[in-house]
């Protein structure tokens, strides 16, 4: 009979923003849950239509392509990174009433408590190029990119040596190489 050991995270994926703290991901992600956040993202990306020039592009549509970005990392953070990364608060009255990881969520709470209340958005402000890494780290963390830990376990087998001894000896192709343009003597 075959045994075979397999490595589970149980300690959070962390993601160091200098200057603006750390943010802290899952251990570990189900299919359906990684999977349904970033057809989201990709659903929202299909809006660019492959426009390179984002200054062309409408800034409502480029609004909802980093919403879905910021809501689908925000969606696979522990709850603690997540209230940090993505936050919208209702304030009415000058106090705070309520937070929300959505912006629709917040407004729907805001025009049920009336006309004075607002929304600000309170959310980390982060430049996009690190969005973007970010999203790009998350999906070879949980896509099937990196299908082990990030750090060693004491299951995983060491690198194996190399065969031979390192030799001195030039390789016969470069020697034997003629240059274009020149002729054999």
């Amino acid at each position: 009979m075959a045994t075979r050991d397999f490595a589970i995270r149980t300690e959070p994926h962390v993601a160091n923003l200098v200057g603006l703290g750390k943010l802290e991901f899952q251990a570990e992600v189900f299919g359906d849950e990684f999977l349904d956040g970033y057809a989201k993202v990709q659903d929202a990306q299909a809006l660019l239509s492959g426009n390179k020039d984002l200054s062309q592009m409408d800034p409502g549509t480029l609004r909802s392509v980093y919403g879905a970005m910021r809501e689908f990392l925000a969606s696979v953070m522990t709850r603690e990174s997540a209230e940090r990364f993505l936050r919208f608060e209702v304030i009415k009255g000058g106090k705070m009433v309520a937070h929300f990881r959505t912006r629709g969520q917040a407004q729907a709470k805001a025009d049920e408590l009336g006309p004075t209340a607002r929304v600000e958005d309170k959310s980390m402000q982060v430049p996009d190029r690190t969005l973007i890494e970010l999203l790009e780290w998350t999906t070879e963390l949980y896509g099937g990119g990196n299908d082990r830990p990030t750090t060693p376990s004491s299951g995983s087998s060491r690198a194996s040596r190399r065969a031979g001894t390192p030799g001195k000896a030039s390789s016969p192709s470069k020697a034997s190489t003629r240059t274009a343009g020149r002729s054999a003597r």
